[in-house]
């Protein structure tokens, strides 16, 4: 006999993608999570671009996170050309990246995989149970959306982003108006750590390797090297070396390796795990207070890492709003030349890493872009083989959920969201 479990589409996640599972005499025989939106092709048709363009043509790849996509380009084109720039910069597209995390974490903790953990449909049935909730998980998204505006000039895709830095200095007094949210946030992030310990998880435990963007002085998410839990340290140059990309069938995403062959896991639990010395007072006694052991192995548990990371990157924020005052031009000048350049920071999801070419024309010869689903693709399908044989003998629906809840708590980013699922099993 067999048993086919089929998710034609995947709610509740960014973007287009099925799960096929087969049974045969009951034993899991094939597993595919498969991603059948159309290729988007964005390396492709940013060669022979302007380098200046790309971080604005790369920040449409993603809603959620176009930051990310702006940060990872723009130093992988700086490194090109031999920019350097200053620390007001820097200081600024971290507050920029805290914008983002806010808005994005906000969202998935609350409104993608809380229905889940306490068996809602969707977060209108948490708005029932608890509107208070929901109340704080829009302000707290509003308020990300607001800082994400006054830096970037609007709250999707900004676009005051620049190879060299930005287009110019944001206001001062806009930026200094955000605080008093941003104190709020702080708070109500620490709430969300507490939200999330009462959560029920599923027991589900792998021993992973984890990879993430470190730094000795900061929580990594800007810049820093690649470090895997197994000990293996890259510089960003040396990315490709350790972690491969490769086609499957199945799939219009490529799904990455590390050079041996295995899967890996990056996003929360992964920076989480490998940086938590670097976490800032306030977020370690956040984790502390409900009791947090280190390592996380559980990937449902990735809403706790993404709650101590809201503490973390609010108070960051508060830091930077209270030390804003831009001194100096906005940018560094570029000097046109040929070279190559590799970036790598931390998406909301996970390591995000750009390499590109460039021509003494300031012309895009080569782009490469390593999104952080794409990494995580195979560690979930890992995962599912490792779940599907506790729930393949459920009914249909129940089984399906399932298997729905464990890609959610990844919070994959395919490229926007879908609306409904409808699922088939068959039994020849």
């Amino acid at each position: 006999m067999t048993k086919d479990i089929r998710i034609p589409a995947l709610a509740r996640v960014e973007g287009e993608g099925a799960l096929y599972i087969r049974t045969k005499d009951g034993v899991v025989d094939d597993i595919e999570l498969k991603i059948y939106e159309p290729p988007r092709f964005f390396e492709g048709f940013l060669l022979g671009r302007y380098y200046q363009e790309v971080p604005d043509i790369t920040a449409r790849i993603c809603g959620i996170c176009p930051v990310a996509y702006q940060m990872s380009g723009a130093q992988a084109l700086e490194r090109a050309y031999g920019v350097s720039i200053s620390p007001e910069v820097r200081a600024l597209r971290r507050l920029l990246y805290c914008a983002e995390y806010i808005e994005s974490h906000s969202l998935h903790i609350y409104m993608l995989q809380a229905p889940d953990l306490l068996g809602q449909e969707s977060v209108l049935g948490i708005a029932e149970i608890a509107p208070e909730a929901v109340k704080k998980a829009l302000r707290l998204k509003k308020i990300g959306n607001e800082l994400l505006r006054a830096i970037g000039g609007r709250s999707v895709h900004p676009v005051n982003t620049k190879v060299g830095g930005f287009y110019r200095w944001p206001d001062v007094e806009n930026i200094k108006g955000l605080l008093d949210d941003m104190k709020w946030a702080l708070q109500a992030s620490i709430e969300t750590v507490q939200f999330g310990a009462t959560l029920d998880y599923p027991d589900f435990e792998m021993d992973y390797e984890f990879v993430a963007i470190t730094r000795p002085d900061e929580y990594a998410i800007y810049d820093g090297d690649v470090l895997s839990s197994t000990g293996r340290r890259v510089s960003v140059e040396e990315f490709e070396t350790a972690y491969l990309e490769s086609h499957v069938p199945q799939s219009t995403a490529l799904h990455s390796h590390t050079v041996d062959g295995n899967p890996y896991f990056v996003g929360p639990l992964a920076r989480l795990n490998l940086n938590f010395d670097q976490l800032r007072p306030v977020a370690k006694k956040a984790a502390q207070d409900i009791g947090l052991e280190l390592p996380l192995k559980n990937p449902y548990k990735s809403l706790i890492a993404r709650a101590i990371e809201l503490v973390e990157v609010c108070d960051v924020a508060i830091d930077l709003i209270e030390a804003y005052d831009p001194q100096g031009p906005a940018y560094a000048e570029v000097e046109l030349a040929e070279g190559e350049g590799w970036g790598i920071s931390e998406a909301p999801r996970g390591m995000l890493y750009h390499r590109y070419r460039v021509g003494a024309d300031g012309l895009i010869r080569f782009a490469k872009i390593t999104p952080p689903t794409a990494q995580n693709y195979p560690r979930m399908e890992a995962d599912l083989w490792e779940l599907a044989p506790q729930v393949i003998s459920r009914p249909h629906a129940e089984a399906s959920l399932a298997c729905e809840h464990l890609i959610r708590s990844y919070d994959p980013c395919i490229s926007c969201s879908t609306h409904f699922l409808k699922l088939e099993i068959r039994r020849d």
